[in-house]
């Protein structure tokens, strides 16, 4: 008979916590215990996973790699358990639930997966807050967000949850006509956005000569000039409009460098409410074949 090792679920909740918070201190005043209890149960959850998951140097806490690894099941088995004792407790779901969504990204199928939540749940009000990724995570740091879906690089990797890959396409409408010499003309969004520079790499990359011909922060407005025929974008499959088309490199258009989204949330931090929206949109994901292996979702560094 094989071994099995039981992860306690507030052994998890704890180290959660701490990452989380950013302290041993902070994940004591929110769970109610001291901070030696909260050491105590970070030792016995080492001791069940056999290697150490968490180190401090300075005033820095740092994952070891099997603490990454832990911390991404444990996100997963948390949301599952929060959500169960949530419906057998039949916990009257209310409240404000404050959700940063980037400029940067098709909003669009998002804002319809959570809009949906909030019609089945009448009683929640929901505040929808658009920006850039940078922008939205940091709104999320300092407890101004109670979730995030942003663009995920090596350096925003704290509070992700899950992740998922898209491919952006070039969009143009279908009679469009330019003259190459002249540069390809782009609609994009103002400096510091993926899907820009991502563009501009690619043309650079094929030594193909480019201009910005429109700039706008909405996915609105990048649409309506493709649609226009003012420039070609680089979308995705879910913003495409009809009267758009796909330009690949046949037409000449190099492909696009992947984008990583991810889903961000402080767990210690969550409502009711706000668990259930997670786990929504998760499985919302998962139907759409876009959700990513959340084993790939952790922590690099947390600042105390």
């Amino acid at each position: 008979m094989r071994h099995i090792v039981n992860f306690q679920t507030d052994l998890l909740r704890t180290f959660v916590s701490v990452i989380d918070l950013g302290a041993f201190t902070k994940a004591g005043e929110a769970l109610g215990r001291t901070q030696p209890a909260i050491s105590l149960q970070i030792r016995r959850l080492e001791e069940l996973v056999g290697a150490p998951i968490i180190k401090q140097v300075g005033r820095t806490l740092l994952l070891t790699s099997e603490g990454e690894m832990l911390l991404s099941y444990a996100r997963e088995i948390l949301r599952l358990n929060d959500e169960a004792a949530s419906y057998f407790n039949r916990a009257k779901i209310a409240g404000v639930i404050r959700v940063g969504l980037p400029n940067d990204y098709a909003v669009a199928f998002l804002q319809g997966v959570i809009t949906e939540y909030t019609r089945q749940n009448p009683e929640i009000s929901l505040e929808l807050h658009c920006g850039w990724s940078a922008e939205i995570l940091d709104r999320l740091r300092a407890d101004e967000l109670d979730i995030a879906i942003a663009m995920v690089n090596g350096e925003s990797t704290q509070y992700l949850s899950r992740s998922w890959v898209e491919r952006p396409v070039w969009a143009a409408v279908e009679d469009i006509k330019f003259d190459r010499a002249q540069g390809i003309p782009l609609a994009a969004h103002p400096e510091g956005c993926a899907y820009r520079s991502r563009m501009i790499q690619a043309l650079d990359a094929a030594n193909v000569r480019w201009r910005v011909a429109y700039t706008g922060s909405g996915i609105g407005g990048l649409q309506n000039a493709v649609i226009n025929g003012l420039g070609i974008s680089a979308l995705t499959r879910y913003t495409m409009l009809p009267g758009m088309r796909i330009l690949d490199e046949k037409d000449g258009f190099p492909p696009l460098a992947e984008i990583r989204v991810g889903l961000f949330y402080k767990h210690p931090r969550l409502s009711d409410a706000g668990i259930r929206l997670v786990n929504h949109v998760i499985a919302r994901l998962d139907e759409a074949g876009v959700s990513g292996d959340p084993t790939r979702a952790h922590v690099e560094l947390v600042r105390q």
